[in-house]
């Protein structure tokens, strides 16, 4: 199983050799391919061979490049990795929008059920607030609960005085870590078939990818939490910090009353997606949040 999350913060060469990840950056180590997760290029500067990047596809590797601003810019996503591709892209055509609204809904209710742990896990007030929120999330939410949530429940998080859209190191932790599950969310998507463009809710025709952008609503929380707990009081963002990040995929969630990894539980989410499109019924499978907590391999 695949568990290395692996971060390349300096000017370094990969290559590939004996289904091993080779980093020469003055020293070189090497990893095995099928035990990497995901791998985070910062350093702009660095260098990848195309063989190593056709492994990673082939082997579902999330790769993600950042740009000369240290900020993620592209992710690896495989194709032809599903035999029946069409299959899937047609299930999710004619799934109806009867079923997409209450796919919405759960996930909505999970987003705001976890932004109301997430305070708990803090020790800040308002879950109960949150928690009659997600009570009053409709088919399709279409009253936008969601959006009213979230307005009260960042300041109840990071205070009054917080927004979402001011640049400051707390914001730019946040969106470092939302890029991260979205990526690892997107090559998920992809290994399963399906069209990341095709979305329950979101449904931009400049985004490309809607189903992305819908799945991840209840993973935020995860984001959130450990940005709030590690590096809420930091003067700024740096290479420590997002190495953190990439880190917490292999922190626990809980699924189905068992422990997953946040990244295990992406494809739990994403094939159950898959089994609501087969069977017509609204019941996708979405992690819940736990205090943090890392996944032990051997």
């Amino acid at each position: 199983m695949a568990y290395r999350n692996i971060f390349i913060a300096n000017t370094a060469r990969l290559t590939t050799k004996n289904e091993q990840l080779v980093v020469d950056n003055g020293e070189t180590f090497s990893f095995p391919v099928e035990d990497i997760r995901c791998v985070m290029v910062e350093d702009y500067r660095s260098t990848l061979s195309t063989a190593l990047i056709s492994k990673f596809a082939n082997a579902g590797v999330t790769l993600l490049i950042c740009d000369e601003k240290h900020i993620p810019t592209a992710a690896l996503n495989p194709i032809n990795c599903y035999s029946r591709q069409l299959k899937q892209i047609k299930l999710q055509a004619k799934a109806t929008q009867p079923l997409k609204k209450r796919i919405w809904q759960q996930i909505v209710v999970s987003k705001i059920h976890n932004q109301a742990k997430c305070l708990e896990i803090i020790g800040k007030g308002g879950a109960e607030k949150l928690y009659r929120y997600a009570s009053e999330v409709n088919s399709g939410d279409t009253s936008n609960v969601e959006g009213r949530a979230a307005a009260f429940y960042f300041k109840a998080l990071f205070g009054k005085d917080f927004h979402r859209d001011d640049e400051t190191p707390l914001n730019a932790a946040l969106n470092y870590g939302y890029a991260i599950i979205r990526a690892v969310i997107s090559r998920t998507v992809c290994l399963y078939g399906l069209e990341p463009s095709l979305g329950v809710h979101h449904c931009s025709e400049l985004n490309n990818f809607n189903l992305s952008d819908d799945l991840i609503e209840p993973f935020r929380p995860f984001v959130d939490l450990n940005v709030a707990k590690f590096l809420f009081d930091y003067d700024e963002f740096g290479t420590s910090d997002k190495a953190l990040l990439l880190k917490a995929l292999n922190a626990c969630v809980i699924v189905e009353g068992n422990k997953q990894s946040a990244a295990n539980a992406v494809e739990t989410a994403v094939q159950s997606y898959v089994e609501c499109l087969k069977t017509g019924k609204a019941e996708i499978t979405l992690p819940g949040l736990i205090d943090i907590e890392f996944r032990q391999y051997e």
